[in-house]
């Protein structure tokens, strides 16, 4: 966890900071996870065709290579976004 969420959290005691921080790792993790679980299928599902080898293809590495980095291309684009518009976002006090 950063340091600017952990600054939201000044009022706490430290035994209520510490579970707090756990939770939101935990929910880091979650979605992490989720995302990587997204980008498996997806690709699969877009690229492997065959199932005749215990490998893939040449075309069906090649596409899942080009879809996971378009992917993670995206998922950068749309985590940069997010953080500009909370950036430009007014604070509430």
């Amino acid at each position: 966890m950063d340091a600017s969420m952990m600054a939201g959290l000044d009022g706490l005691p430290e035994e209520d900071k510490a579970k707090m921080a756990s939770m939101i790792d935990q929910l880091q993790l979650r979605d992490s996870l989720r995302m990587y679980n997204s980008l498996v299928e997806r690709c699969f599902v877009d690229c492997v065709d065959t199932f005749t080898r215990k490998t893939l293809q040449k075309q069906e590495e090649t596409c899942v290579m080009k879809c996971a980095e378009k992917f993670l291309k995206h998922t950068m684009r749309v985590g940069m976004r997010f953080a500009e518009l909370n950036q430009n976002a007014p604070t509430q006090d």
